[in-house]
């Protein structure tokens, strides 16, 4: 099964470099980058689309779905959750310690790296026994470092900061 991971479109939250998790949606800039997105894939057959269920996400999706494909959301597709560092400058943490597979470093309530690959997993694991061809997943950032340590493994050092997906990128694995 091939499955294809696209981050959504630009928000607000991405130009201001602030840990985000609420329920925004795409901005001007992120419409126009899916709709760049939607010509690129046009040809592209999915049965089905898999997305997170958060606003900028489904957005995204629905301008990208150019062949009205079912959309399936799904909570585990949710990006990682920030907890009380929300809103807050993401230069308010060593973003590389942030993104280091395993950590003890907690800076508030945000879920840990390593319960965000789980759910992610679980997801991945699941999707495995359907019987599809190619499937579209829509998601975020966070996700795509997911899903690189899910079909590449983790990195010795387990530094995830420099990898994930740019907005309305997409990347292809098998499955």
């Amino acid at each position: 099964m091939k499955v294809y991971l696209v981050r959504h479109g630009q928000t607000d939250t991405n130009i201001e470099r602030k840990y985000n998790y609420r329920n925004e949606d795409i901005n001007e800039k992120g419409i126009q980058q899916a709709e760049e997105l939607k010509e690129k894939i046009r040809d592209m057959d999915f049965d089905v689309i898999y997305c997170s269920p958060l606003l900028r996400a489904r957005h995204t999706a629905n301008i990208i779905n150019s062949k009205n494909k079912e959309i399936i959301t799904d909570n585990r597709l949710e990006e990682r959750k920030h907890g009380n560092l929300e809103g807050k400058s993401i230069e308010c943490t060593n973003r590389e310690i942030y993104w280091t597979y395993p950590t003890n470093t907690i800076y508030g309530t945000e879920e840990t790296v390593q319960n965000l690959f789980e759910r992610v997993n679980d997801f991945l694991n699941e999707l495995k026994s359907k019987n599809y061809d190619k499937v579209l997943v829509v998601a975020h950032k966070g996700i795509s470092r997911a899903f690189d340590a899910y079909f590449y493994g983790i990195p010795k050092d387990g530094k995830f900061l420099k990898l994930g997906l740019d907005n309305a990128e997409i990347k292809e694995y098998e499955l």
